[in-house]
């Protein structure tokens, strides 16, 4: 029976993690485990994560990591992770509920024909939660068709961070490489799995605003995340030529 691992980063997702845990195990996905890679937050989402890891043990693992060091080395770190451990597929999502958990089987099962599945804002069936103001609607949808432009991808939700990936695809990316945080980590991991040839699939998922806990992006990540683009395109020249 293939192993799945399921990796959240978290910083200050107290009010979620328990919640969040709990729906995914009672999805009843077959041998799933589920890696928190905390980041030393001050609500003590850490400590939580490993009194929840008690009543699942062999289960619920967590990485406590020593601060707000960004989502893409918690990423990074969470799948090299769950690859030490065997896993034979590996989700990656959001801790407050903006990923339905519901639809990671969905992935796991479109993850059947391809290598790397992306659950997208913006092909058919995909949408963006209503609450979501227009100017902040416009900046993801131009930052899409920024990211898609600038690196030639033929995918359309670059920077959406619900994917399943399989292990070996993970093991053909050089994660050491990968440098970016926020948006852009999903841009460069994307780049990276396109050029590799590896199959991508994206299907389509509601992203849901927040209800609980405070949203971590800032001006400054999305700045990044432009400027980014850019260098992600000259870092891989070496496998564009291939």
């Amino acid at each position: 029976m293939s192993k799945t691992f399921i990796v959240i980063p978290t910083y200050n997702e107290a009010e979620n993690l328990p919640i969040i845990v709990d729906t995914l195990l009672n999805l009843n996905i077959p041998n799933v485990n589920i890696l928190i890679v905390d980041d030393n937050s001050p609500d003590g989402t850490g400590d939580l994560a490993e009194e929840i890891a008690l009543k699942h043990p062999g289960q619920l693992f967590v990485l406590h990591r020593a601060g707000k060091l960004g989502l893409g080395t918690a990423y990074i770190e969470g799948f090299k992770y769950c690859l030490s451990k065997g896993a034979d597929q590996v989700v990656q999502m959001d801790a407050d509920f903006s990923h339905n958990p519901e639809s990671v089987v969905a992935l796991l099962d479109n993850l059947k024909d391809h290598q790397m599945v992306l659950g997208s804002r913006y092909i058919t069936g995909g949408s963006l939660d209503d609450r979501w103001a227009i100017w902040r609607k416009g900046l993801s949808t131009f930052g899409n068709y920024y990211a898609r432009v600038i690196l030639g991808l033929p995918i359309q939700d670059v920077t959406g961070g619900f994917r399943a990936w399989r292990s070996e695809t993970l093991r053909g990316i050089p994660l050491d490489r990968v440098k970016s945080q926020g948006y852009a980590f999903q841009v460069e991991m994307a780049y990276i799995t396109y050029l590799k040839g590896f199959s991508i699939k994206e299907i389509p998922i509601y992203f849901a605003e927040r209800t609980r806990g405070d949203s971590k992006m800032s001006l400054t990540i999305q700045v990044e995340a432009a400027r980014r683009v850019w260098s992600i395109l000259f870092e891989y020249r070496d496998l564009r030529k291939r």
